[in-house]
């Protein structure tokens, strides 16, 4: 017996995320830590906590979470803003830029392996579905 297209869809993209989010074993951080750090590392401009929850789409208390954790582990410290001493920046320590070194390839391997395998076109094709996916799943979640 046939699945109704909304379980099979279900399955499909739980089976997707399960496979696509697998990381390194015994890693100190959360994927979700690992990806405030590599953003804080590779961003070319000062990050600031709201820029980071814009960029995730999470809230503002989410980020605060990871900052806290990230600060207390010696990954991230937080530099005042010379312009608005209630904001400040996050800046990556020595320990975060060489743990994102070290875990970087492998947090873009399996992108990489889709891309080489389903080629530019059905990549793009892909990308281009999710992200609309993820507008309407935005769009109601702020409703």
């Amino acid at each position: 017996m046939k699945q109704p297209l909304i379980v099979e869809g279900a399955n499909i993209i739980s089976l997707f995320c399960r496979l696509s989010v697998h990381m390194k074993k015994n890693l100190p951080l959360r994927p979700s830590e690992i990806g405030l750090l590599i953003y804080t590392v590779k961003s070319e401009t000062p990050v600031t906590p709201i820029m980071a929850a814009n960029y995730f789409k999470v809230s503002k208390p989410m980020i605060a979470g990871m900052v806290k954790q990230l600060s207390a582990t010696g990954y991230l410290t937080k530099t005042p803003s010379e312009h608005d001493r209630r904001s400040y920046t996050l800046t990556p320590t020595a320990s975060a830029k060489a743990l994102t070194e070290e875990v970087y390839d492998e947090y873009f391997k399996d992108m990489r392996r889709l891309l080489s395998g389903m080629g530019e076109k059905k990549f793009q094709d892909m990308l281009h579905l999710l992200a609309e996916a993820n507008t309407l799943l935005l769009e109601k979640e702020n409703e």
